[in-house]
């Protein structure tokens, strides 16, 4: 029978029907493991007149001050417009190490404060008064004021001068590495007025300068002088040509990126067709 042989070949083939599947069996529940009456699970709505929400960074819509807004502006056009170099190297601070050397080295040599000044002047008179000897010498202090250390400089008696980066206005200061520079005489740029003029008994100070050391000292400064020329005096003319600037935000170096990868692939395309 021609059915019989149909049936067979299927067989032989192995394509015939699947069996139905046999029917599923009842699925076991998955055992929870017992609520501890200690610890109930509280769950909280935040809708209105419910839970109090959570605090959350707000600092986004503040609206903030409008000296803060300017500060920040300043900040953000500084870093996109390109800098020239005579403002730009005021960006180029000792490194952190050296003016931890630079700070303990000024707060040895800082002035007198007027009452240690007329303390001072008092047992000198009084000394003099009784007919004994009088030490004549000043103590070997740091120097500030801007016409101070301008002087102190052009005359080359200033041994290190330490300039502040933050002076507003920058033009104050802007020629004075260039002083430095052309009288030999070693400078370094600092973070900040207000630290510095801390260390004069000041609110703020726009440079200081040393005239001199006590002997024991000496060894330690000529170290720090060699650093500092290294960093500013010996590469004087680099820095003078160095812009400053020109950083974009991420936005627009994205889309340069973009941009710069586009016109790679339509060069590979041109060279090799």
């Amino acid at each position: 029978d021609s059915s019989v042989l149909m049936a067979a070949g299927k067989k032989a083939s192995g394509k015939g029907k699947k069996p139905a599947p046999a029917p599923l069996a009842a699925k076991k529940g998955i055992e929870k493991p017992p609520k501890h009456p200690l610890f109930e699970k509280r769950t909280r709505s935040f809708a209105i007149g419910q839970d109090i929400q959570p605090k959350r960074n707000l600092s986004r819509f503040v609206k903030w001050p409008k000296y803060v807004r300017l500060q920040r502006q300043r900040k953000i056009l500084t870093m996109r417009l390109k800098v020239p170099p005579s403002i730009a190297q005021f960006t180029r601070t000792l490194d952190k190490n050296l003016t931890t050397q630079l700070f303990r080295m000024l707060n040895k040599y800082r002035p007198e404060d007027r009452a240690a000044k007329k303390e001072r002047l008092t047992k000198m008179a009084e000394s003099k008064a009784a007919g004994g000897s009088t030490d004549s010498k000043k103590p070997i202090l740091i120097k500030y004021g801007l016409n101070h250390v301008v002087d102190l400089v052009e005359q080359k008696k200033a041994l290190l001068v330490v300039i502040a980066h933050d002076v507003d206005p920058i033009e104050l200061v802007l020629w004075l590495p260039a002083l430095c520079h052309k009288m030999d005489v070693p400078y370094c740029i600092v973070k900040s007025k207000g630290r510095l003029g801390e260390v004069v008994n000041k609110k703020k100070a726009t440079a200081l300068a040393f005239t001199g050391v006590r002997p024991d000292d000496k060894h330690e400064f000529a170290k720090l002088l060699e650093a500092v020329r290294g960093n500013y005096n010996d590469r004087y003319n680099e820095i003078r040509k160095s812009w400053g600037g020109g950083i974009m935000g991420i936005k627009s170096q994205h889309r340069s990126d973009m941009q710069a990868k586009a016109l790679a692939v339509e060069e590979a395309k041109r060279m090799q067709a």
